[in-house]
Parts: C-alpha cells; sequence; structure tokens
C-alpha cells in the first residue's frame, strides 16, 4: 500500500512539473511573439542597377520574353554579376511592364557589364522593342 501511495504521488509530482513546463513554455512563446522586433538591415557595398521597362506598343509577350531570357544568359557570362532579380511583385509607376535588378559585386563589374559587347549587343534587341526605360544604379 505505502509503495502504491508513493507512486501515485510521484506520478502527480511529475504530472505537476509537466504542466507547469506546458504553461512556462506557452507563456514565453506568446512574451516572444508579441514583443517588437528590431529591424536588422546591412549596407552592402555591392551595386544594383534597378530597371523599369515599358514596352512599345504591340511588342508580343514571346518578344519580350525573349529579352528577358537573353538578359540571363548575358548575366552568366560577364564576370561580378553577383545576383539577378526577374519577377517584379508590384510595378511603381504602374504604367511600366516589366523590372530586373542586377547585383554587381563592385563598381568595377558595373563598369564591366556597362561595356561589354555582350550588354551592347542586348541592349540593341532591348532598344527595339521598349518604348522607354529607367536604369539608376545604386549602393552604398
Amino acid at each position: 500500500m505505502n509503495s502504491s501511495l508513493r507512486a501515485i504521488g510521484t506520478l502527480a509530482a511529475a504530472a505537476v512539473i509537466f504542466a507547469s513546463g506546458v504553461a512556462f513554455g506557452t507563456h514565453r512563446a506568446a512574451a516572444a511573439a508579441a514583443a517588437p522586433v528590431a529591424s536588422q538591415f546591412g549596407q552592402p557595398k555591392t551595386i544594383i542597377q534597378v530597371s523599369l521597362i515599358k514596352w512599345r506598343e504591340g511588342v508580343s509577350d514571346a518578344q519580350a520574353q525573349q529579352v528577358l531570357d537573353a538578359l540571363r544568359t548575358m548575366a552568366a557570362q560577364i564576370p561580378g554579376i553577383k545576383n539577378i532579380w526577374m519577377k517584379p511583385s508590384r510595378m511603381e509607376p504602374q504604367n511600366f511592364d516589366a523590372a530586373f535588378v542586377i547585383e554587381f559585386v563592385n563598381r568595377a563589374a558595373a563598369d564591366r557589364y556597362a561595356e561589354s559587347p555582350l550588354h551592347e549587343a542586348w541592349s540593341r534587341k532591348l532598344q527595339a522593342i521598349r518604348e522607354t526605360s529607367i536604369s539608376p544604379q545604386i549602393t552604398n
């Protein structure tokens, strides 16, 4: 009888400890979710070029896609291009049709891109079907 009471007491104590742990963990998780998180950001020294394009009247989706696909090919062949972004999630100003971003590892890479015969050939394809474009380069 004594050992049965001891076993029941041990189980009850374990249940209380377990329930306390669950309650404490739930409270900590709720407090962490409610606490404001400080924004963490960097200021990289890379250079990005943000390009917005408005296609000429009558340019087909296939023509536009060919030029954008050629951008991927060109980016793979010019040293110093670190990343490209090809899918705009929101367009501002709204009257533009396409956008992309190229990230260069440094100024020399951005200059190499601008002066590359590959870029010049691609740019001629773009200019043939675009009405206008905006392409600033940005860095820190």
